[in-house]
């Protein structure tokens, strides 16, 4: 099968995976599985010599794979594979931190640091959420590397830490979880660029004013022609709306 027709069969197993009829569901969200294999097994292997059977990290990586069909947004120009990715990375690397397994180099914390750079210059300059393909071509590396990366970072990086340099530091995370103490996972930085693509113009134009350019609520109601209690308002909502995207 080629490149295309995969990535067309992928789209139309996506659509019955994340379906009403349970049975077309289960049967899409099984062959997407078997489809996908390689890719899981691939990353697995990174992770072998760990402490964990390799066969393990395989069921792990599903668990991965399957949160990426769940979630995968179809109206987005991604391939699922590449969607796919971090989430799988993520899970496994979750499962190998809880059980004191994996280390994180310094060479992986310094490459995650630079794509959140690089992230956070095109938050800053175009006012949009890069792909982590983009992330991973801007920085030279290969998806998987930089997908590594950015989860290997985001446990040790405290959510109140910037990350950026001068006036493009990144705070988002520190503001949300000073809100909201109990969600933990928002440390994510993956899934919460997931959650920040899914938010409509104004509230992304609100979100880089506020915490990407450090503005002030008037500053901002100044800017987008509103009233600084709409701001306040509105942060309200993106705050719980990025609160139910991330944990649910």
């Amino acid at each position: 099968m080629s490149t295309l027709d995969k990535y067309a069969r992928n789209k139309e197993l996506l659509f019955w995976a994340q379906g009403l009829d349970p049975v077309n569901s289960l049967r899409a969200t099984e062959e997407l599985i078997r489809n996908n294999m390689g890719l899981v097994r691939s990353i697995a292997l990174r992770f072998r010599d760990r402490g964990t059977e390799l066969e393990d990290l395989i069921q792990i990586g599903i668990i991965g794979m399957m949160k990426a069909i769940r979630s995968f947004d179809m109206e987005r120009d991604t391939a699922f594979s590449t969607y796919a990715v971090p989430l799988i990375i993520g899970e496994i690397r979750r499962h190998l931190r809880d059980d004191g397994l994996i280390k994180v180099s310094r060479i992986q914390r310094k490459l995650g640091v630079e794509l959140m750079k690089a992230r956070n210059r095109i938050l800053s300059t175009d006012g949009r959420e890069p792909s982590i393909e983009e992330l991973a071509s801007l920085c030279g590396v290969e998806i998987e590397e930089a997908a590594m990366a950015l989860d290997a970072i985001s446990p040790v990086t405290s959510l109140s830490e910037s990350i950026g340099d001068g006036d493009t530091q990144l705070t988002l995370e520190s503001r949300i979880a000073d809100e909201e103490n109990d969600i933990e996972r928002l440390s994510d930085s993956i899934a919460l660029g997931q959650a920040i693509e899914k938010l409509p113009t104004v509230w992304k134009k609100i979100l880089i004013l506020r915490y990407f350019k450090n503005m002030t609520q008037q500053e901002t109601a100044s800017l987008l022609g509103l009233s600084q209690v709409k701001v306040s308002r509105e942060e309200k909502k993106i705050m719980a709306f990025l609160r139910q995207e991330l944990v649910g």
